[in-house]
């Protein structure tokens, strides 16, 4: 029996260009789906390789065991550090314990830790913009053993409290909101006007060509749907941002998640996906609508991503 509404017959759906994976979650998947036909399962992965429960599942089932702790890995096994990247501590940890590791954190990340890295040599107490908890800003603040200072907003920078205002310097996390983001930033030099910046901003190119994309496609509609985790950062910011914009907006995991009530009457539904969120899942959103009774899609234009980020040493598979 049909459960389409005839009244979302001329409904059209926005997919946002770009949406979905990003270089770091493609190489990070590829990491754990190499590892585990290299050396066969377990695979152990330190935290959820990607904020997506639709990826941690599917390689679960493939072989891979998430864990928190790396005591949770039976020695002489392999462990692979999730994209999200880790501490110094993490990294001994895995060393004196004789893990065979595979490094999965983004490269992007990875500019942040070596820019932590240098400024710290250089004498710089460093200031970092990023959600407390998150996986990849508590691998950042392990970067360093002292001369770290999270803030989370603009109170928190008026907050601060630092000895020697000229040698101050501030990174980001890399899928923050660009706008407050900015925000915080410019809170920052009014605050330190000598504050160093970083050489290249540190929110990686997928979360600003996402964020853009829907910076263009929600005031085209009456309603956003963004696929993703509800632990995923970058795609609780598009939310947040479609929100900002006065667009009613809602994150799903998966297509049952959606609420008809959401698109009843309306004229232009948005749907995006966060970098961390598969294109199989974005699709089953689209047939969820048309299932509803909408008729129409239609790709908006946008950048079309081609980067790649090479794998690590070591997990050529053999012919």
């Amino acid at each position: 029996m049909s459960i389409a509404d005839t009244t979302l017959a001329e409904t059209e759906i926005l997919l946002a260009q770009p949406r979905g994976f990003c270089a770091g979650v493609d190489r990070a998947i590829e990491i754990v789906e190499r590892a585990i036909k290299l050396h066969g399962s377990p695979i152990y992965v330190r935290h959820e390789i990607v904020h997506n429960v639709y990826v941690v599942e599917d390689l679960r089932k493939k072989g891979a065991i998430f864990i928190e702790r790396l005591e949770e890995v039976p020695a002489g096994n392999t462990v692979i550090f999730s994209a999200h990247g880790v501490s110094k501590a993490v990294r001994s940890e895995a060393e004196s314990r004789g893990l065979r590791v595979y490094d999965a954190t983004c490269p992007l990340v990875t500019k942040v830790h070596i820019e932590v890295a240098k400024m710290r040599q250089d004498g710089f107490d460093i200031v970092m913009i990023g959600h407390k908890g998150h996986p990849e800003v508590e691998g950042t603040m392990g970067q360093a053993g002292e001369g770290m200072h999270l803030v989370e907003d603009i109170e928190d920078v008026q907050a601060l409290q630092l000895a020697d205002p000229e040698r101050i310097a501030f990174v980001t996390q890399t899928t923050l909101s660009v706008d407050d983001a900015a925000e915080i930033i410019g809170a920052l030099k009014a605050k330190y006007p000598s504050i160093r910046e970083p050489k290249k901003q540190d929110i990686c190119y997928a979360t600003q060509n996402r964020q853009d994309a829907v910076k263009f496609m929600a005031p085209q509609c009456d309603v956003v749907i963004v696929v993703g985790s509800p632990n995923s950062s970058n795609s609780n910011r598009l939310r947040e941002l479609a929100e900002k914009l006065g667009v009613p907006s809602y994150m799903v995991d998966s297509p049952d998640q959606i609420d008809p009530s959401w698109v009843k009457g309306k004229r232009r539904i948005g749907v995006t996906a966060g970098a961390s969120a598969p294109e199989v899942l974005a699709q089953a959103v689209i047939a969820r609508l048309r299932e509803l009774g909408v008729r129409n899609v239609r790709a908006l234009e946008g950048i079309e991503e081609n980067i790649a980020f090479p794998l690590p040493r070591g997990l050529g598979l053999p012919a």
